[in-house]
């Protein structure tokens, strides 16, 4: 079985907090050219984590699904990452 992909996020909103519906992700600040070094979080049993770069903390919440985020829009494909 393949691994899921693993989604990347972006603060470019400036949000200090950001629900999403997934445990493990891809941190990558803001897009490009204003990302930081992309940083592999996984909650692990939290249901939080504070980024190390950019202080951004991220909260699951069960009710959304795996390609959503609040506020909208923080959830990034890998091509826009690059």
């Amino acid at each position: 079985m393949a691994d899921p992909v693993v989604p990347y996020l972006a603060n470019d909103v400036g949000s200090e907090n950001i629900r999403i519906g997934v445990k493990k992700f891809m941190c990558m600040g803001a897009t490009p050219p204003y990302d930081h070094p992309h940083v592999f979080l996984d909650m692990g049993a939290d249901d939080q984590i504070i980024c190390p770069y950019c202080s951004t903390l991220y909260v699951y919440d069960n009710e959304l699904a795996a390609d959503q985020s609040d506020p909208p829009g923080c959830i990034r494909n890998k091509e826009e990452a690059a």
